[in-house]
């Protein structure tokens, strides 16, 4: 018997490439299962093999638990300290009292159960051991044969008994694959599931290509190349951005390769997938104008504070800046981390010259100057009152049709105009408003009430609930619906009015 369990260890040892004390945990946890079907499911079994002679014993263990333990669940696998302390001296909680049973012969436990026991151990351990090996691969490429097509999701064999996902999500889609084609992935995650950790591969991810390029590109390899980030529709399109560390190299050559050779072996990887190579720029503005080719941009328009860009481009090439199904926008914004706006020239001119009127307005208005004055500021780029005010003065100097009286008029001025705003800012929160004040039953007594709860204007009113200000300014329920139906009044006209003009068109 004893032969029988070396021999069985040193056969799954060599057949599974486990160590040997891997195969006897597996063995004794197999024991563990058959000794309780003989005995009984509720029983706590340990079993131990000698790792020298194969010899097992059998034992039934019972924890020590403190006699106020309300966790104490019966006697079957627990017993209590008192207890337990008069069957063995100097026992503590925690320690277990164990008897020995007869152990089972393991010629006769039954083959089949046996085998499924031991696989099944066998097997956690082997996927521990592919966790351990594959755990510092995560964020790196990996290649494997498909092994079989679970349910849409692609199981690969990547050697050395370890297996990889790739979710029907995270394959390529309708890219024709079949047992025992080989593919590559990129090792996503290791995710811990019902039948033990899983390794998850993915071939949508935007880093697989960039892991791919790597590989096709030496260049990258040696640090002279840098990958700066790619954006991808899966087996369409993809866009990646490359910048040179070194002068005398060209990265965008360097990664289409002789007659396209490097750039080709990605595309074939990846299912046909047509790469853009970008250049990367450290201007965002540059970067977008490269990442949208082969669009050509006619203007960009940049707005830090929205963190986004209006691009302009001639009505002829305005469907190929969107691409199908704004597909080249998309990736270029995803790319560059900007939000892309695309328009026809003439469309961006037209917001040009409303934004240009907007603030030429605001400058005759608000620094009582002309028009002449006003477009001249505009011209240099002021675009608020705040960069008139506090701009250095340096740079108003600069501007030819300016002296220093000019200028030091200009920027009081601002700073008046600032201050006047400021002040009636502050005066009119929480003031109530003429809208509200003008609503049938209101009194200045019960405006100021509302406005002083945050209620000072119709809206407000209009979208409040009646128990939101019942007991304002002595409202009781009654009185607060009516007034909140006189604060809807007006959107009821507005939709009466609507619906009169569709009537007569």
């Amino acid at each position: 018997m004893s032969k029988d369990v070396l021999r069985v260890v040193e056969a799954f040892s060599a057949e599974r490439d486990l160590e040997p004390e891997e195969i006897f945990l597996a063995m004794e946890a197999m024991l563990v299962a058959a000794t309780r079907k003989r005995y009984g499911e509720d029983f706590d079994i340990r079993v131990t093999i000698d790792r020298e002679t194969g010899d097992y014993e059998t034992f039934r263990r019972w924890q020590v638990i403190d006699d106020e333990d309300p966790e104490f669940e019966g006697p079957a696998q627990q017993v209590l300290l008192a207890r337990a302390q008069q069957m063995q001296e100097g026992i503590a909680v925690g320690d277990y009292i164990e008897e020995p049973l007869e152990s089972i012969d393991f010629g006769r436990i039954s083959a089949q159960a046996a085998k499924q026991n031991l696989v099944q151990k066998i097997r956690e351990f082997e996927r521990a051991k592919v966790v351990e090996l594959y755990s510092d691969r995560i964020g790196t490429l990996v290649s494997g044969e498909i092994k079989r097509i679970d349910r849409g999701n692609l199981i690969l064999d990547l050697g050395n008994n370890a297996e990889a996902i790739v979710p029907r999500e995270w394959q390529i889609p309708r890219q024709p694959v079949r047992p025992h084609d080989r593919i590559r992935g990129y090792l996503k995650e290791i995710r811990t599931e019902v039948r033990g950790p899983q390794l998850f591969v993915s071939r949508t991810a935007p880093e697989l290509i960039m892991e791919l390029f790597k590989i096709e590109v030496p260049e990258i390899g040696q640090g002279l190349i840098e990958l700066k980030g790619a954006a991808r529709d899966p087996g369409s399109r993809a866009k990646i951005a490359v910048q040179a560390k070194d002068r005398r190299i060209d990265p965008v050559g360097a990664c289409v390769g002789m007659r396209g050779s490097r750039v080709q072996s990605v595309t074939n990887e990846l299912a046909g997938e047509r790469v853009d190579i970008v250049l990367w720029d450290a201007n965002p503005a540059q970067f977008v104008i490269n990442a949208m080719a082969p669009a050509d941009v006619d203007s960009i328009i940049v707005d830090e504070d929205s963190h986004s860009m209006d691009i302009a481009v001639i009505e002829e090439k305005l469907a190929q800046a969107i691409g199908r199904g704004g597909q080249n926008v998309r990736l270029a914004s995803e790319l560059t981390g900007w939000k892309l706006n695309v328009l026809s020239a003439e469309e961006v001119q037209q917001r040009q010259e409303e934004e240009t009127g907007k603030v030429l307005e605001l400058f005759m208005e608000q620094l009582d100057v002309d028009e002449e004055l006003a477009t001249i500021l505009v011209q240099e780029g002021f675009t608020s009152l705040d960069e008139v005010a506090y701009v250095p003065v340096e740079e108003m100097l600069d501007i030819e049709e300016f002296d220093e009286d000019i200028v030091e008029e200009l920027r009081n001025r601002a700073r008046d105009a600032l201050l006047t705003s400021a002040i009636v800012s502050a005066e009119s929160e929480g003031r109530p408003t003429e809208e509200l004040l003008a609503l049938d039953g209101m009194s200045d007594e019960l405006a100021e009430a509302l406005a002083a709860a945050g209620f000072a204007d119709r809206e407000d009113v209009a979208e409040a609930g009646v128990d939101e200000i019942e007991g304002i300014g002595g409202l009781d329920a009654e009185a607060a619906g009516k007034l909140i139906m006189a604060a809807r009044a007006h959107w009821f006209e507005e939709e009466n009015s609507a619906s009169t003009e569709v009537t007569e068109d």
